[in-house]
């Protein structure tokens, strides 16, 4: 399953996010959700735009845990989760303290558990779960098998990280992964400000760049569904349309992996063709 991420439509409201991804083929969508202005209204023009198209609600995001007590608004985004019929959400952060993570994440885990969501971890030099071996210690401290692993091929390649490190990880903590494409090269990894920017600004469609994506996907389990993270300034000045857009990167997603789909990928391709 390939699943629209909320970070490609940065400007644009939840619902208009839904009616993009609904507007444009997309089999599923991540959705945005920031506390302050989601309403009941919201979820059910959310809920209603994607049910009409048959779109599923993959993801919901930013948890993004921070020191001191639990956030509140966190456990109100795991609900906005639940509201729309979301399958996870997504939670980065910026606590130095790995212990103090893990506590909030396993309550994180087990709130969304209640409601039918898991709750997957991303890591990257730009939050303070910099790195792979970071984030499975977290996981490890947190003592819940259902918590996810949420894999960037940018963050994993920005952080020193390659796609054979995974091959050790239990594939079940694999709810989803993120996909995208850069250049070879690029910030290092104490370099916050141009890893930010990278991330934000300055990714490639997929095929378009250097990350082995085909490496990475041939170590994730068969079944895990795609969240196209391209966050791109190009592709925004391109398509200020949010609808065509999202035409463009799931055209140029669908093309990548079809020229891929050789060899130990011929089954995946099979299997992501039909999911589609």
């Amino acid at each position: 399953m390939l699943s629209l991420a909320a970070g490609v439509l940065p400007e644009f409201t939840p619902q208009q996010m839904a009616a993009a991804a609904a507007g444009s083929g997309w089999p599923a969508v991540g959705i945005w959700v920031e506390p302050a202005t989601w309403t009941r209204a919201v979820a059910q023009e959310v809920r209603r735009r994607t049910a009409d198209a048959g779109v599923a609600l993959l993801d919901v995001e930013v948890v993004w845990i921070k020191p001191g007590v639990d956030d509140p608004d966190h456990f109100r985004i795991v609900d906005a989760g639940a509201d729309i019929g979301a399958a996870n959400v997504l939670v980065v952060s910026s606590d130095p303290d790995p212990g103090a993570t893990a506590a909030k994440l396993a309550r994180l885990v087990d709130h969304a558990a209640d409601r039918g969501l898991r709750v997957s971890l991303e890591f990257g030099a730009f939050t303070a779960v910099r790195n792979l071996a970071a984030a499975l210690d977290i996981l490890a401290r947190a003592e819940r098998p259902g918590a996810g692993l949420l894999v960037d091929p940018l963050h994993l390649a920005r952080t020193g990280g390659a796609p054979s490190a995974l091959a050790g990880v239990d594939p079940r903590r694999f709810a989803y992964a993120q996909f995208c494409d850069a250049a070879a090269s690029g910030p290092s990894p104490d370099d916050v400000a141009g890893i930010i920017e990278e991330a934000l600004d300055l990714r490639l469609m997929p095929g378009e760049g250097a990350l082995p994506l085909e490496a990475l996907l041939d170590v994730l389990p068969p079944a895990t569904p795609l969240s196209v993270e391209l966050r791109s300034k190009a592709l925004r000045d391109a398509y200020a349309d949010p609808t065509e857009r999202a035409k463009a990167l799931l055209a140029a997603t669908r093309a990548a992996l079809a020229r891929g789909a050789t060899g130990s990928r011929t089954d995946r391709g099979s299997a992501s063709s039909s999911a589609r």
